[in-house]
């Protein structure tokens, strides 16, 4: 029986490689499609969501006021757009639990959820603008500059976060908290955000995290979890089992040049790092994945196959400097936060 358990264990581990030719996919940018003031110029754009009316909310970090120290101030924005890009209202404005937001999605009933990695909380804001559900929480101010743990420090307990950095839901509205900069580790609470289970530990093996960066849940329930350092996505089912692995392994272009080091082709790793995720609403389903070099987006069915991919590192339009955050919610358009491009931009795919 040894030998067939060893076979068993090597197809389970082995990762979903991309074929050897994808093709590239055609799109064409919507210059401009945002429309605000000029004196609420965007600073590091880290999330998008589209709501079911085609409404846009847009994570944005515009800097301290008063030009304090970066960690030590509340710098996160959350400004909604209606659909055809007009400026409407700043949601959330003043709320403890937000301090440095690291993503936001949309649920099924338009309810708003903001992770953020800095008070180490998930807050759901009704489709209106007020908070009612606040889950994790924020140290006291009293503490002065909270030392985080690393994350071979870490020690995950219940319901409390560590550096939260995504947010999705199952088909029962079970609320899956990818925690990961400081815990890394996968939490899921039930829908009135009572603590059910936790997986994952920080390392390497199969199971395992470092810095599960973004995630998302399909309709047959199966978690995707983009474990960013390890440069992979995991799969696994809702009690935490895991599934296989994708890889984005795409060769590089020729002429690649990263946004911020000259160009060393020794850099060009056969796997890339998986930094934004959303999944589409299309049947049937597509993952959509961003790495941060060499900068593409990937097009990926739900079975890891890899179906094809766009755009490029840079700072023009259609090109990227660290995708952090995508919504598909609409059928071949892509809303993509831009952040060292400090942006959001509109992406119409195969026009």
């Amino acid at each position: 029986m040894k030998p067939v358990r060893l076979i068993l264990i090597f197809c389970l581990v082995t990762p979903v490689f991309a074929q050897n030719t994808v093709p590239e996919i055609p799109f064409e940018t919507v210059p401009n499609f945002l429309s605000y003031s000029p004196d609420m110029n965007l600073g590091e754009t880290l999330g998008v969501a589209v709501n079911s009316r085609g409404n846009i909310v847009v994570l944005n970090h515009p800097g301290s006021a008063n030009m304090g120290p970066i960690w030590s101030n509340a710098t996160t924005q959350l400004l909604e757009f209606d659909a055809d890009g007009r400026y409407l209202r700043e949601i959330g404005k003043g709320v403890y639990g937000l301090a440095y937001a690291h993503q936001v999605r949309f649920d099924q009933f338009d309810n708003l959820w903001v992770v953020d990695k800095g008070a180490n909380t998930v807050i759901q804001f009704d489709p209106q603008g007020y908070v009612i559900m606040n889950l994790g929480r924020r140290e006291e101010g009293y503490h002065g500059d909270v030392e985080l743990a690393t994350q071979e420090q870490a020690r995950s307990f219940g319901g409390y976060l560590g550096g939260p950095t995504d947010v999705s839901w199952d088909s029962d509205e079970n609320i899956y908290i990818s925690d990961g900069y400081v815990n890394s580790r996968m939490a899921k609470f039930d829908r009135d955000g009572n603590f059910l289970m936790e997986w994952g530990s920080f390392g390497s093996e199969i199971g395992q995290f470092n810095l599960p960066h973004a995630m998302q849940v399909d309709r047959n329930d199966n978690v995707y979890v983009a474990d960013r350092s390890n440069r992979r996505i995991q799969v696994f089912d809702t009690d935490g089992n895991f599934l296989r692995q994708i890889i984005l392994d795409v060769p590089y272009p020729p002429d690649y040049q990263p946004p911020f080091a000259a160009r060393n082709p020794e850099r060009q790793v056969r796997e890339t790092q998986p930094w934004a995720m959303c999944i589409s609403n299309t049947t049937p389903q597509y993952l959509y994945v961003a790495d941060n070099e060499p900068g593409r987006i990937y097009k990926i069915s739900t079975d890891g196959t890899i179906l094809g991919w766009l755009g490029k590192s840079g700072r023009r339009d259609g090109q990227f400097n660290w995708v952090h955050g995508l919504d598909c919610s609409q059928e071949d358009i892509l809303y993509v936060a831009d952040m060292n491009n400090w942006r959001v931009q509109k992406l119409v795919l195969n026009p």
